[in-house]
């Protein structure tokens, strides 16, 4: 597997914290985080529900800075609602790979915001499993260029 190259100092943060919480577990459950552990990425991050048969993924949180840049909530909604269809195609694809590998994944792109403006981004996804082995979660951390 190639290794995964991550730009951004914050989400490389974000991946060792990932990593540290494994304890011995192929993957970290979403209980290995408090939200006080990411006072640092807080309201750049986003955790989907991981839904099967068929494969889904709901936004259970979708951070608050995500919400402003973009002039929309997604919490409680699937990624199937994204109102850009082009960029709702490349997030299930993304999000699909992470669940079939069971690897993180980085995606960099730019996006258009609320005010027109487009910006650079950098996407860390994370694959989280209750069990350690099973992805039930993503957590996926931002970091605007």
């Amino acid at each position: 597997m190639a290794e995964l190259q991550i730009a951004s100092p914050v989400l490389q943060r974000v991946y060792r914290d990932c990593q540290d919480r494994r304890k011995g577990s192929a993957l970290p459950s979403r209980r290995s985080f408090d939200v006080l552990d990411l006072k640092y990425v807080l309201g750049y991050v986003n955790l989907l529900d991981v839904l099967r048969a068929p494969l889904r993924f709901r936004y259970r949180v979708h951070g608050t800075h995500c919400v402003a840049l973009l002039g929309y909530d997604m919490t409680g909604k699937f990624v199937d609602d994204y109102p850009d269809d082009a960029y709702r195609a490349r997030v299930s694809e993304k999000f699909t790979q992470v669940v079939e590998t069971r690897s993180p994944s980085c995606d960099r792109g730019e996006r258009e915001i609320v005010d027109g403006r487009r910006i650079g981004f950098e996407a860390l996804i994370l694959p989280l499993a209750a069990d350690g082995e099973t992805v039930d979660m993503l957590m996926v951390a931002l970091s605007l260029a």
